[in-house]
């Protein structure tokens, strides 16, 4: 089991320079774990951009992931993740969903980029 981060659904659906990276991880959606926070994100993001419809269609296929709700089990474990590494608070609940579900994080945010259980992927440099 896996979480993708929101930059890696984001980055797959854009086509970006790591879409590739990204794919291998989302092959077999039923080893995926998505934190609601995730749906919340992708959905925001894609629909002010490209409107409704296509943010429908973009977290249509994460409805195939594990779903996991911000919980208080998940809201307490996050609160100590964001006080432990200074972390803001989609990404503290993603990581407590990844930490709870025992996954570790597949991302390129910056955020995670020393965090133990996370496959950072490194975004190509620009010139």
């Amino acid at each position: 089991m896996i979480v993708v981060d929101s930059c890696g659904w984001l980055e797959f659906y854009a086509d970006g320079p790591l879409a590739e990276e990204y794919a291998k991880y989302l092959i077999d959606l039923e080893a995926v774990v998505t934190p609601a926070l995730v749906i919340y994100e992708v959905y925001k993001k894609v629909k002010r951009e490209r409107g409704e419809p296509d943010a429908l269609m973009a977290v249509g296929p994460m409805q195939k992931t594990l779903i996991v709700p911000f919980d208080t089990r998940v809201g307490l474990l996050a609160a100590d993740l964001s006080l432990a590494f200074n972390l803001p608070l989609a990404d503290a609940a993603i990581y407590a969903t990844a930490q709870l579900h025992n996954c570790n994080v597949v991302t390129s945010d910056q955020h995670f980029k020393e965090l133990p259980g996370v496959i950072y992927l490194r975004p190509p440099q620009s010139i």
